[in-house]
């Protein structure tokens, strides 16, 4: 369900919730980034450089990109909120509804364009807002 109040008045809403998915995304990096570092740093320094990682540093690594990538999702929509596109689906415009923004604010599309491959539905449909 949408809700009545104009895209202005939704903001600070919005703004908030996105401020504190931030905030959260940036402890997670931070947190996992330097365990990252740490388990780099306890190898041992007679390991040849050509070794893989341990598999918990590989893991460790893969957690911290992830968490790179959902900050930068997270960025992007206060970005997006900023330009006055947030809640617009990316692929068709339609307004993306206000629960599935609740539970994920950095969505990009809506739930027809992000469970329908782009290049299934004609270029017209795809390129009309």
């Amino acid at each position: 369900m949408t809700s009545d109040l104009p895209g202005e008045a939704r903001g600070p809403r919005w703004r908030a919730l996105l401020e504190a998915r931030w905030q959260a995304r940036l402890r997670e990096l931070t947190e996992l980034s330097l365990a990252y570092h740490v388990a780099v740093a306890a190898r041992p320094a007679a390991a040849s450089p050509d070794l893989p990682a341990a598999p918990e540093t590989q893991a460790l690594l893969r957690r911290t990109v992830t968490a790179r990538r959902r900050l930068a999702d997270v960025e992007e929509a206060l970005s997006r909120l900023a330009a006055g596109a947030f809640g617009r689906c990316e692929q068709c415009g339609a307004q993306i509804p206000d629960d599935l923004l609740a539970t994920a604010p950095e969505i990009r599309y809506c739930a027809r364009c992000d469970g329908e491959p782009s290049w299934i539905r004609p270029l017209a449909e795809r390129t009309a807002r």
